[in-house]
């Protein structure tokens, strides 16, 4: 096994997850927004509702596209740089990503085809039961991969046969309580992206003072359910916390920059973790509040990273940095989504551009804390794949090459990149076009035979933006 081609390698998988999950989180929490506009359009008749709905389906669109193709790729790695991975744990992820393509796939594939070009063919009812069923679709997806991900933080339901991990329970395998924190978690997580990145743009439209009626539905709707959902996630977040501390001793270990034992222990807030004298420069420490978290106790035992040896130890200093950039993120938002719901209420938000400036430029918070969560997940689960079986050194393929995995390296940057620039650029133009370029006009369907006529309009619509 060549080290460089490991470090590679799992440069290569960070830098693909961390690109792909962008979309998925994006659109899992945007199709339940527009399950939720449907029905409110069918329930109200009120016109804001179905043009924010086709503005939204639009973005929908081609964050959907960029996440389908940026997910599609990273399949290839599991064969190219982590083929004993592969192999070995081959019978029981192998059948789980087919169930999402079963399940999720089929319900997104199908069921947005009719979002596209269903509308004037199918009675309301049955179209918004299609967006109910694409938000189900991107929901499934998400949950395969959660218990996916989760068998790997903690396996369970297996038999080591012939070099192989089979499952022999696969309702422990689904059913796994770990999965039932992590996934909430995630799917949360989503939710709250996508009601922050409705709020901001309702901020944006306010502060260039276009599109109020619209702004004011996004901003009302995305502040209210994030002042809703975040103290859930935290609650949640908490949960996931408990099975670190139980399952994954180390990792938590890690993540707290505690190197050794403590009765009762202390919560470093902020430190520098220094590996070499295993020791934290210039810490900030809350004396008994590690106990509290970690076990609910006042003097319980919390075990320091020194009780293992040092060869089954993650690194410090990116778990315990990524834990405390999530977290702060999580209670920014938490602050803006109260403070924006109680001047939305006492109808004082739109006259306060400071906070709809805080509200803009917050788009970004929820991707930040997804990405620092899942860095947080991974790198404290080192120097385990299947965390506790199968080491990360030794699930690489055994004959990659360093040249090998630079160069599919710097590929992928490239198509990604390229990917990334344009497909962001768009979704900047509509965003910037706006619902208005759809108000008060007829909206222009699709057709079938003719899919791209939807772009043929495209120009013109966002022309009308500007």
């Amino acid at each position: 096994m060549d080290p460089t081609a490991l470090l590679l390698s799992r440069l290569q998988f960070a830098f693909t997850i961390s690109f792909h999950i962008i979309f998925p989180a994006f659109t899992i929490g945007l199709a339940a927004w527009l399950t939720v506009l449907e029905a409110m359009h069918l329930h109200s008749g009120r016109s804001v509702y179905r043009t924010l709905f086709e503005f939204w389906l639009k973005i929908f669109g081609v964050a959907f596209g960029m996440g389908v193709v940026s997910g599609v790729v990273m399949a290839f790695q599991f064969g190219t740089n982590w083929s004993v991975l592969s192999k070995m744990s081959g019978p029981i992820q192998g059948p789980l990503l087919a169930y999402e393509t079963f399940t999720a796939f089929m319900l997104e594939a199908g069921f947005f085809g009719i979002l596209i070009f269903g509308r004037p063919r199918v009675p309301p009812w049955f179209y918004l039961f299609s967006t109910a069923m694409v938000a189900l679709g991107t929901t499934l997806s998400a949950f395969w991969i959660m218990v996916n991900n989760s068998w790997m933080q903690v396996p369970t339901g297996y038999v080591l046969q012939n070099g192989q991990f089979v499952p022999d329970d696969w309702a422990q395998i689904i059913f796994n309580r770990v999965v039932w924190v992590r996934f909430p978690h995630m799917l949360l997580a989503c939710y709250l992206t996508g009601a922050f990145c409705v709020a901001a743009t309702g901020a944006w439209y306010l502060l260039r003072r276009t599109y109020r009626a619209e702004a004011h539905v996004m901003l009302r709707m995305g502040l209210a359910l994030a002042a809703v959902l975040l103290p859930v996630q935290l609650f949640v977040g908490h949960l996931v916390g408990d099975y670190v501390h139980d399952y994954q001793p180390a990792k938590f270990a890690a993540i707290e920059a505690r190197w050794h034992d403590e009765q009762p222990a202390s919560e470093v807030l902020i430190a520098i973790p220094d590996s070499a004298t295993e020791s934290n420069k210039y810490a900030i420490s809350i004396p008994v509040l590690g106990s509290i978290i970690g076990s609910m106790s006042l003097d319980s035992k919390e075990v320091g990273l020194t009780s293992f040896a040092p060869q089954d130890r993650p690194p410090v200093a990116i778990p315990f940095f990524a834990f405390r950039i999530m977290v702060g993120c999580g209670f920014v938002m938490l602050g803006l989504a109260w403070l924006g719901t109680w001047f939305g209420l006492k109808h004082r938000l739109e006259r306060s551009r400071l906070l709809l400036w805080g509200i803009f430029l917050s788009f970004p918070l929820p991707w930040i804390a997804i990405l620092t969560g899942w860095y947080t997940a991974e790198v404290g689960r080192q120097p385990w794949t299947v965390y506790g079986v199968l080491r990360t050194a030794d699930a690489v393929t055994p004959f990659l090459t360093a040249s090998a995995a630079l160069t599919s390296l710097i590929l992928f940057v490239a198509v990604y990149a390229f990917i990334f620039s344009f497909g962001t650029y768009y979704i900047y133009r509509l965003l910037r076009a706006g619902p208005a370029g759809l108000g008060g006009k007829r909206l222009h369907v699709p057709v079938p035979n003719r899919p791209m006529s939807l772009a043929d309009k495209m120009p013109a619509i966002v022309e009308a933006g500007e």
